[in-house]
């Protein structure tokens, strides 16, 4: 995922979306999709449609968890036969990748690693209708025509089951002006999984972020030790799907 360069065009349905509200262009995902913030405090996320997730299903994960946490409210959700769109109220914080997050780092980490826990405190696995197991990933892999290496074929015993965020990489972290955990955005794989499959893969993204030498940080501000064998099977996983 990248900042667009400043002043990317925006296409027609997302200034159809817009109104007469300014856009400013944030985000460019790995599938092509542009997230745009109007001058009216709104997100239009829009991209081509994805076969592992849609801007549907994030909608109505974003739905089901906002009663339980705080995500983004939904506006509007739709799309065509190649593409989609999801518009969101934008809310008050920053992405924990923001330069000022990326300049205090150990802030940042912190801030990721509590709100992690927090969402996984605060969504009730009983009754939750979406499912993130590595079954279903499976499945989902096998119906984008990805085959998973035989290394990932048998799991360790689940931990802990909770609701995952399901891409809780750093920058879908928001912190309030203070650099406490204040909300979490980009739940289109929201499910429940053991919790080392989302811990596993936010203590990888640190390095991404903020260099080497924070993804312990991450897992104890969370409130655990570092399970290396959970965290290497989880972090495999996700590379491979």
């Amino acid at each position: 995922m990248t900042i667009p360069a400043p002043g990317s065009p925006a296409p027609a349905p997302v200034h159809a979306l817009a109104g007469d509200a300014a856009l400013t262009a944030v985000w460019r995902n790995g599938v092509g999709g542009l997230t745009f913030r109007t001058s009216d405090d709104r997100y239009i996320k829009y991209g081509p449609r994805n076969a592992e997730s849609s801007m549907a299903d994030e909608a109505e994960r974003l739905r089901w968890a906002r009663p339980h946490t705080l995500v983004p409210e939904v506006l509007e959700v739709g799309g065509g036969d190649t593409d989609e769109w999801l518009v969101t109220r934008a809310l008050p914080g920053t992405s924990a990748v923001d330069p000022r997050w990326l300049a205090d780092p150990a802030t940042a980490v912190r801030a990721v690693g509590e709100g992690l826990r927090a969402l996984h405190d605060a969504l009730p696995v009983a009754g939750c209708p979406f499912d993130w197991s590595v079954p279903t990933r499976f499945a989902n892999a096998a119906r984008r025509g990805i085959r998973i290496p035989t290394a990932q074929h048998t799991p360790p015993p689940d931990d802990l089951l909770v609701v995952c965020h399901g891409d809780a990489c750093c920058p879908n972290t928001l912190l309030d002006e203070g650099g406490r955990f204040l909300a979490h955005v980009d739940l289109g794989a929201l499910g429940v999984a053991d919790r080392w499959a989302d811990i596993a893969v936010a203590s990888m993204s640190t390095e991404w972020n903020y260099g080497p030498g924070w993804e312990d940080a991450l897992i104890e501000a969370y409130g655990l030790a570092p399970d290396r064998e959970r965290v290497a099977y989880y972090r495999a996983l996700w590379n491979a799907t």
